[in-house]
């Protein structure tokens, strides 16, 4: 999972990722909308590649990229349990100074 966070920490390859979620792509497409070389592409490809998040196949002369969706999905579902984590805990934050309050104001206090 480190590696798919590592890989996705770029805002290079995030665009990738991005554009491969509307389907598959050769790699001068996805070259095309970056001022990079296209070796530099195919580097940023290699990190997808090697994090699970992107695969690869040349047929002929061409090479087309794929999202790989159980790589996103480790990420998601990973994302998933902090979220519900902190919102039980915010949760119960919510419940212990609604306590407070309600205890504040049977004092007499405002």
């Amino acid at each position: 999972m480190d590696r798919v966070f590592q890989a996705l920490s770029d805002p290079t390859r995030r665009s990738i990722v991005e554009r491969l979620r509307r389907g598959p792509a050769s790699v001068g497409d996805l070259a095309r909308p970056f001022e990079l070389s296209l070796p530099a592409v195919m580097q940023h490809l290699q990190v997808l590649v090697d994090s699970g998040l992107v695969s690869t196949e040349k047929i002929g002369r061409v090479r087309t990229c794929r999202i790989e969706a159980a790589g996103l999905r480790l990420a998601e579902d990973w994302l998933g349990q902090q979220r519900t984590g902190w919102e039980r805990r915010l949760d119960r934050l919510d419940e212990s100074l609604r306590d407070e309050g309600d205890h504040a104001t049977e004092g007499g206090q405002p």
